[in-house]
């Protein structure tokens, strides 16, 4: 008896499966263009986003200044999106704002493009040309919507995305102080990157790390100079001893900064 009825339910789906494919193949090759759309609509709302997109492609040029062309328009932005092709996404919701900057959707397609390229930013370590678009685009849809019920997801995922610029810059800086004085002196290029990271990012979760980091390397800039450049050089490590100290009074890394401060008065004459 099972096995009958889950006979009968594959028949079933088979059926409904041929036959949407079937509809699909007339579709393509119809004429009718409000068809084409009312087709890739339903497409659309059944999650069938390749073949609401390879319609929707044909109905924009057809509907050309018409209320359809800029659903079509739309409709097909938000086929890639839900695909997950979000570089595409990106390129006809750019589009369709760019097209009908007070439309219907003009609000959503702003949104969905950055969040888009948000949902493709990569990881640190990887080109972040993606991310920094995606911050963007996120930017420019608070300013033209502050009022968005999508304000918090977007301001969110702004903060994240420049976590990660931030994160990347702290590996940077890492590296460099992981060169050390290895073809000259890549403690300063440790300082700078970092520094540079603190200015362009004040909020992020990653400041007391880089300015750490700082401290470490002007430490270690000072260890390894010549014996006459000592004194003035543990006098800024002294310097950004108190700077970091007065910042995070609580930090896991109090211990060792101490440990630098006491090095450094050793060649300081108070």
């Amino acid at each position: 008896m099972q096995k009958n009825l889950y006979n009968i339910l594959v028949s079933v789906a088979l059926c409904l499966i041929l036959g949407s494919c079937g509809e699909y193949q007339r579709v393509q090759k119809s004429e009718d263009y409000n068809y084409k759309l009312e087709y890739a609509k339903k497409a659309f709302e059944e999650k069938r986003y390749v073949q609401a997109a390879t319609i929707l492609k044909d109905c924009i040029s057809v509907f050309k200044g018409s209320d359809k062309a800029e659903e079509s328009l739309y409709l097909l932005g938000m086929s890639h999106y839900e695909n997950k092709d979000y570089a595409s996404a990106g390129v006809y919701l750019k589009n369709y704002y760019a097209r009908y900057p007070k439309g219907k959707f003009a609000e959503d397609a702003r949104f969905y493009c950055g969040y888009g390229y948000y949902l493709d930013s990569p990881d640190p370590q990887l080109d972040q040309s993606m991310t920094i678009q995606a911050i963007e685009e996120l930017q420019a849809f608070l300013d033209y919507y502050p009022r968005s019920d999508k304000v918090s997801i977007a301001q969110n995922a702004i903060f994240e995305l420049q976590d990660k610029l931030t994160l990347k810059q702290l590996q940077n800086a890492q590296l460099y102080y992981n060169l050390g004085n290895y073809m000259g002196n890549n403690y300063e290029s440790a300082v700078i990157v970092a520094r540079n990271a603190v200015k362009d990012y004040p909020y992020s979760k990653y400041k007391e790390e880089l300015e750490m980091l700082i401290l470490k390397a002007r430490y270690q800039e000072a260890n390894n100079s010549i014996e006459e450049r000592k004194a003035d050089r543990f006098r800024d490590v002294i310097d950004e001893y108190y700077s970091f100290i007065n910042n995070y009074p609580d930090s896991k890394n109090r211990q060792e900064a101490d440990n630098i401060l006491k090095i450094a008065r050793r060649y300081v004459k108070e």
